[in-house]
């Protein structure tokens, strides 16, 4: 059985899973502070330098380059912090960070997945460069310019080998099924969109759309629109939206995307420092506001993902279907640094229109269904299953 991965090549799949503390309700603000330290605070780092001069002086080894000193000192000082979403990114993740939050970014335009005797397949987008270039679903990659693709590499190191700046070269090494030597491709790297969104209408019963939401990006509202249409055009009467595994993305998406659902009221309540209570309610016109609606959640439906879920279940919109989810109810503002570095500060808390606080809780579905491995192993989805189920039957959810 292949573990589909369905990463876009050229960007680091961690900074979008919940794990990693980038999957946030985020929000933008210049980096506009007085970055002058006071007499107190250089006084305050009279410790630290003494003690590196001291390492400059005496220590056997090589010394690292200054900035990664920098940076370490950095990473230490916010560990103190105790929070896992306040946190510093050096100038190179931050850049595909940013190109991942904004749905689009350089290089080939393919998927990769992994089978289990760890060779890595590739799928083309559709008119992309790597398709253009020849590239072939199934085609196994065996080096990326002439450096050979091991089974123990990890994903994130293959994709930096394949990535690089728009307008250049790559060639990929392929074997293919049929083929009796391996293939040279050589790709011209572009900017590609990454979608966020997939759907189609069910073969179980051809009155339900499905819509699978991966990500909240900058786009992520527009495609779900465009979801809503196409499925409505083909003859969807209802929907199921599945963000199981989401771990979350922009703060104003995430209002966005449960705008498409809610007519008015409140989405979520935040509450920031020195600031007090912000209520951020549905702005009107959204696509499919009365048609039956179900939501697949998982363990890793975290942060944005959650404000949607939360907001849906709340306003008796929408019942949550699958496992307890993550639990993450916090934002992070982004602050674009003078190096090309970010940092992320947890600034508020939100909570559901309720006024019910998930951080470190998560929701808890109103209909629970358990995927086991053996699921997994057999190609079965008992979730989904329930969701077409409960559209199909009308089933109502004691509240």
């Amino acid at each position: 059985m292949q573990t589909i991965l369905k990463v876009a090549l050229t960007t680091l799949t961690a900074l979008i899973i919940f794990g990693s503390g980038a999957g946030a309700g985020y929000a933008f603000r210049d980096y506009l502070v007085n970055d002058r330290p006071t007499e107190e605070e250089a006084d305050s780092l009279a410790l630290y330098w003494e003690v590196w001069h001291r390492i400059e002086e005496q220590y056997l080894g090589e010394l690292p380059a200054e900035s990664i000193s920098t940076y370490g000192a950095i990473h230490g000082a916010l560990a103190t912090l105790n929070d896992p979403y306040t946190v510093f990114i050096e100038p190179e993740p931050a850049s595909q960070e940013k190109a991942q939050l904004e749905g689009h970014f350089g290089g080939i335009g393919a998927f990769v997945s992994r089978d289990e005797a760890g060779n890595v397949l590739l799928e083309p987008m559709r008119e992309q460069p790597a398709e253009q270039a020849g590239l072939q679903t199934g085609d196994r990659l065996v080096a990326v310019d002439g450096t050979a693709i091991l089974p123990e590499m990890s994903t994130d190191a293959i994709i930096n080998l394949i990535r690089g700046d728009v307008g250049t070269e790559v060639v990929l090494t392929v074997e293919r099924e049929g083929a009796a030597d391996p293939i040279d491709l050589t790709v011209v790297r572009a900017v590609i969109e990454t979608p966020s969104v997939f759907w189609r209408i069910l073969e179980e019963n051809p009155t339900i759309g499905y819509i699978q939401l991966t990500s909240f990006t900058e786009r992520s509202n527009d495609e779900l629109g465009q979801a809503i249409d196409e499925l409505t055009e083909q003859g969807a009467k209802s929907f199921i939206l599945d963000i199981r595994g989401n771990g979350g993305g922009l703060l104003e998406t995430a209002v966005d995307v449960a705008s498409q659902f809610l007519d008015d009221g409140v989405v979520l309540q935040e509450n920031r420092k020195n600031e007090g209570e912000r209520v951020y309610e549905a702005r009107g016109q959204g696509k499919a506001l009365d048609q039956p609606l179900v939501l697949l959640v998982n363990g890793g439906t975290a942060s944005a993902s959650e404000i949607v879920a939360g907001a849906l279940q709340d306003r008796n919109r929408a019942p949550l279907i699958g496992e307890k989810t993550f639990g993450k109810g916090s934002v992070q503002l982004i602050y674009e640094l003078s190096d090309d570095s970010r940092l992320h500060v947890t600034v508020a808390k939100w909570f559901t229109p309720n006024n019910n606080a998930i951080d470190g809780v998560g929701l808890v579905p109103d209909i629970e269904v358990l995927l086991t491995q053996e699921d997994r192993d057999n190609n079965r989805d008992p979730q989904l299953e329930r969701g077409i189920s409960y559209l199909q039957n009308g089933e109502q959810v004691l509240q």
